[in-house]
């Protein structure tokens, strides 16, 4: 039904109908089944991450006690401090935070495009929803619009930091948290569209260098980053605020630069963070080995 995000924008202005409705109708008909069961399916992922948030806000560590309890921290500074970025911005960020301790924690979450970048879509999601009031179905198409976006970029770049850096995992988790933000604050498909560009324009050259190889030091805050990046674009957006580099090409020139990535650079724990004193030493540690 469509590859790029211009095929998915023509389809939604020429039928006048939401990215999440075309998203929807494409898998219904790849799937071959029911509307109801879609929507379903959609829904179970949603709950799932509506309870690794609620484990997080809970409290959650760790087995090698290098990340958790930030997305505690977060919320106590919001209720005793007034935040200089303000109460959405920094409750998407605790909310993306401990949606990755969870994962960190080797609780369940929900793969948002991946479980390194797992914070974005549902962090973003719940901050916003306590300003937009949105229905259950609107938080259901929330993940459809951002499925949607990241359909595009699994299909023509891609979205493991192995293949193509950070970039291609909180980058474009980042982006399609802020596509879905977009629509679901009643903005356009164009606008939708220009806020993924901004997004993922920002995250470029972000290269994946996990400590100790872990999925847990930078990228717990790495979603705070791309959560935080979200919300401003998806302002920007709605503010009129376009890209002059069409999404598309913004893609493509991820998927570029992903390439030109030495391998040092892309989830081997080779190279960056990981290569540092602090990181070799952390990963002696854990692991009992001579680094």
């Amino acid at each position: 039904m469509f590859r790029t995000v211009e095929e998915l924008v023509k389809i939604a202005e020429k039928e006048n109908i939401l990215i999440s409705e075309v998203m929807i109708r494409q898998e219904m008909e790849v799937k071959e089944t029911s509307r109801k069961e879609v929507f379903s399916q959609m829904e179970k992922n949603l709950e799932v991450m509506e309870n690794a948030i609620e484990e997080a806000l809970e409290g959650v560590n760790s087995v090698t006690g290098l990340t958790g309890g930030d997305a505690v921290l977060v919320q106590k500074y919001m209720k005793e401090k007034t935040p200089l970025s303000g109460n959405l911005m920094l409750d998407a960020v605790s909310k993306a935070m401990g949606t990755n301790e969870v994962n960190a924690a080797m609780g369940t979450i929900c793969a948002t495009p991946t479980a390194g970048s797992a914070g974005c879509v549902p962090g973003t999601l719940f901050a916003v929803k306590n300003q937009l009031n949105p229905t259950r179905e609107q938080m259901i198409r929330f993940l459809f619009t951002s499925g949607a976006f990241g359909f595009v970029v699994a299909n023509n770049a891609f979205i493991s930091g192995a293949a193509g850096g950070c970039q291609a995992e909180v980058g474009s988790a980042g982006a399609m948290a802020s596509a879905a933000i977009v629509e679901m604050a009643g903005g356009t498909p164009q606008q939708s569209a220009d806020a993924f560009a901004i997004t993922l324009k920002n995250m470029l050259g972000l290269v994946c260098d996990p400590v100790a190889g872990l999925v847990e030091v930078p990228c717990v805050k790495r979603n705070a980053a791309g959560s935080s990046l979200a919300i401003v674009s998806a302002d920007l957006a709605l503010a009129g605020v376009t890209s002059r580099i069409p999404c598309d090409e913004v893609i493509g020139a991820m998927y570029r630069i992903g390439k030109q990535m030495p391998s040092s650079l892309r989830e081997t724990g080779e190279g960056g963070l990981a290569d540092t004193p602090t990181g070799r030493l952390l990963k002696e540690k854990i692991f009992g080995m001579t680094v």
